[in-house]
């Protein structure tokens, strides 16, 4: 939940700031995924897997859609809102590639 300080550092952790969070964003850049899929890029729990697509999905950052077919089949992807923050998770990935190859 976005909190009312209007600070737009923590808007922006409220959103992305979950355990999983931007790594399920950064796995969408590209292309739609099944939860199984996500499951296995993010090594989440069901359960936890599955808060963090809730939330990401109430703040508008991804779609949920649900195919009318047996067994179901759920697909999710970035919104708009979701791809505006690629330019913050490309630079997280690049300043995480320097940090390591220091260490």
């Amino acid at each position: 939940m976005i909190s009312d300080n209007h600070c737009p550092v923590e808007a922006t952790l409220d959103l992305i700031g979950g355990k999983y969070k931007a790594l399920i964003l950064w796995h969408l850049n590209e292309k739609k995924l099944r939860f199984s899929q996500l499951k296995q890029m993010v090594s989440a729990t069901p359960k936890m897997l599955t808060q963090q697509l809730r939330e990401l999905e109430a703040q508008h950052l991804i779609h949920r859609e649900v195919f009318p077919v047996i067994p179901p089949k759920v697909e999710y992807s970035l919104t708009e809102t979701g791809r505006s923050l690629m330019p913050i998770l490309v630079a997280m990935r690049d300043w995480g590639a320097g940090y390591l190859r220091k260490k």
